[in-house]
């Protein structure tokens, strides 16, 4: 635990003890796609999606494809496919009930990601998703974003990590598989043993799409 009587409750505090960023921290935030962002995107095979639902409740996406999967569609919008997953839809769910949403685009073995906030939509526009056939499969939906905001964020984080040096990537041995998380913490139609080989069928790449 911690002792409550050192928790931050104003800017003031805040301010206090970390001070003002410098002034290109403070400028960067853009309302449109630039050159250097439309590249970001295009070169990016990820990106992690962040939406609120009417209650306060948070939900974190992660979204990947070849790079470029994201469909530039003006300097103000961007388009996300929804490929097959686990078909919970909190993203989608959560957009019908407050439509604001966030992205973080992370393109390998750059420290720096790139954050766009704005206004989500679900869209099931045939043309639009016609565009985003992969293997022969176009996605049911489509995540339409209205941007707000968009910004790039320094790559401090990454590099303390090391996310991309192998050399430095901690000993995963005794971790449990995905299978097995779900057998201990799920009610399920299927045995640990049968999740493992549809689980290993993705990594194969097998009904991906």
């Amino acid at each position: 635990m911690f002792d409550s009587s050192h928790v931050i409750t104003t800017t003031e505090d805040l301010r206090r003890l970390v001070p003002p960023p410098r002034p290109a921290q403070q400028t960067k935030v853009l309302s449109t796609l630039d050159t250097h962002c439309r590249k970001w995107i295009e070169r990016s095979p990820f990106v992690v999606v962040s939406s609120v639902d009417s209650n306060g409740r948070m939900d974190l996406s992660p979204k990947g494809d070849p790079p470029g999967f994201v469909r530039i569609l003006d300097d103000k919008t961007l388009a996300i496919p929804d490929r097959p997953g686990n078909r919970r839809l909190d993203t989608f769910h959560n957009v019908l009930e407050q439509p604001q949403v966030g992205l973080m685009f992370v393109v390998p073995e750059r420290g720096e990601v790139l954050r766009v906030a704005g206004t989500g939509r679900i869209v099931t526009d045939p043309d639009l998703l016609e565009t985003m056939t992969v293997r022969g499969r176009l996605p049911l939906l489509a995540l339409v974003v209205e941007i707000g905001e968009v910004m790039f964020h320094c790559g401090k984080s990454i590099i303390r990590s090391k996310l991309w040096s192998p050399e430095d990537w901690p000993n995963i041995e005794g971790l449990a598989s995905y299978a097995e998380c779900l057998g201990d913490q799920t009610t399920s139609d299927e045995t640990v043993t049968e999740m493992e080989i549809r689980f290993k069928s993705w990594h194969d790449g097998n009904e991906l799409y």
